[in-house]
């Protein structure tokens, strides 16, 4: 029950989406915010070494591209496991380890954060960044941490949100660069966390389908590092973007007992970092196979590999192939949910053959891998069959430029001919469009756009790029 309250289904899904798309969309982008979240990381390991000890054999949940797991094995001298829903996104590492000259790398793992893949008492360190919060129950990762950990060993979490009270919480606002002009002048006053949703941002997550956990304030983390852990030691950083934050921090740190930043961190939120040590002291075998550590998530059995580096479960017919430097470790009743591959039900721009399923209306396939797209016109038409008969969503993701943020702007969708949902574009970026269908033998999907617009020397007419379209079961 607490696992399904914790996470659903769709939120999985969409979390792999949206890492593919992270990892794989805009590496340019992504190997600069890699390259400044290891040095914000490492910093605080090194900060912190002394209390965490050794963290050989580790395990990052959430890790992304593993980029940090990548840190701890060649910076810190540390082996272990890098585990992500995506499996794509932990293939793209393989690409930063060569950009990078790096020469360790860790396990990689595609794996589920509430039914992690290992023995219990079997790591020294597990490790989560910014990801924690994507759960609706925070303490059933809590729990499941702890259980793989050996006695002693140490819970690192990093960058989670902290409720902020001082916030009439209107209305979540997206990333900077995507800003209006008045939004910006005042974040750099110091001013818009007074009015928006607390963690500036999560508009895209939330779009993709991430359903994102920001209720915990500071209290409530440290209610959970005291009742699951014998010791803990933990960094607040608030936020101090102008001299609004830069004010009432000052005002809270008078306010406090001691002076310290635990008054100011419940009136501004920010987000917090904590090493927690599991009860009692016991030692872990350094050189034991990296499949010993591992257990089937079907039926929680011991793991075997065999000459061609396949895992087996050693009671139940699971089986896990090395797929690009990958072991796809995920329930298989959600495996075949979160991978369907090529299909009736999708059309993943990604994939070869995906143009089968396409009618009318688009135009050349353009993007980097794991962001591929077509640009539309006004309207283009496109086909999916379900695979069963159970009830269905339609689900397409796009982007909309600068170019078509004009007044007006809008993409409705209409599915077998009745108008399934429409969007009135209001920002560039990323979009999400979801609406439940009528049963079908198969679906037409038409999709309208407007205003159309034309690059320079270009004779094409433009309105969106579209990268997926898919049934989903509704939840």
């Amino acid at each position: 029950m607490r696992e399904r309250e914790s996470q659903t289904l769709a939120v999985k899904r969409a979390q792999v989406e949206f890492h593919n798309f992270a990892s794989l969309g805009e590496p340019e982008r992504a190997e600069r915010v890699y390259r400044d979240e290891n040095a914000r990381r490492g910093a605080i390991l090194h900060h912190h070494a002394a209390f965490i000890g050794s963290m050989t054999p580790f395990l990052e949940i959430g890790a992304n591209a593993g980029h940090s797991s990548y840190m701890l094995c060649n910076e810190f001298g540390e082996d272990g496991f890098a585990l992500d829903i995506s499996a794509d996104s932990l293939r793209h590492g393989m690409a930063l380890m060569d950009k990078w000259g790096l020469e360790k790398a860790p396990v990689r793992i595609a794996g589920d954060a509430l039914n992690l893949p290992f023995q219990d008492n079997s790591l020294r360190a597990v490790i989560a960044y910014q990801m924690l919060s994507q759960f609706q129950d925070i303490e059933a990762v809590f729990v499941e941490a702890k259980r793989v950990l050996a006695p002693g060993g140490t819970f690192i979490f990093a960058e989670e949100p902290m409720r902020r009270k001082l916030s009439l919480r209107l209305y979540r606002c997206p990333y900077y660069e995507t800003m209006k002009w008045w939004e910006r002048k005042l974040y750099d006053w110091g001013l818009l966390g007074f009015l928006v949703q607390d963690v500036i941002g999560a508009a895209q997550e939330e779009g993709f389908g991430i359903r994102q956990n920001h209720r915990m304030e500071l209290r409530d983390w440290h209610g959970l590092m005291v009742k699951h852990f014998a010791d803990n030691q933990f960094r607040l950083f608030l936020p101090q973007r102008g001299w609004g934050e830069k004010l009432i921090r000052w005002v809270g740190r008078r306010i406090d007992k001691v002076g310290s930043d635990w008054v100011p961190a419940r009136l501004l939120g920010g987000t917090l970092a904590a090493m927690c040590r599991k009860h009692g002291e016991a030692e872990v075998d350094r050189t034991a196979p990296f499949e010993s550590r591992l257990r089937c998530p079907d039926c929680h059995a011991g793991m075997r590999v065999d000459e061609a580096g396949t895992l087996h479960c050693r009671a139940c017919a699971y089986a896990a192939p090395n797929e690009g430097g990958v072991y796809n470790l995920i329930r298989s009743v959600e495996k075949r949910e979160l991978y369907p591959g090529d299909r009736d039900d999708v059309i993943d721009f990604t994939l070869p053959g995906h143009e089968t399923k396409l009618l009318a209306g688009w135009f050349q396939l353009e993007g980097s891998y794991g962001n591929k797209y077509r640009w539309i016109g006004e309207r283009a038409t496109a086909r999916l069959k379900p695979l069963d008969g159970a009830p269905k969503r339609i689900r397409i993701r796009g982007h909309a430029s600068a170019e078509f943020l004009r007044p007006g702007a809008f993409v409705k969708v209409r599915v077998n001919g009745e108008e399934a949902v429409a969007w009135e574009a209001e920002r560039t970026g990323l979009f999400i469009l979801e609406a439940d269908v009528a049963a079908a033998e198969e679906y037409v999907v038409e999709i309208v756009a407007g205003p159309l617009w034309q690059a320079p020397n270009d004779e094409r007419r433009f309105t969106v790029t579209l990268s997926m379209l898919r049934l989903i079961p509704r939840d």
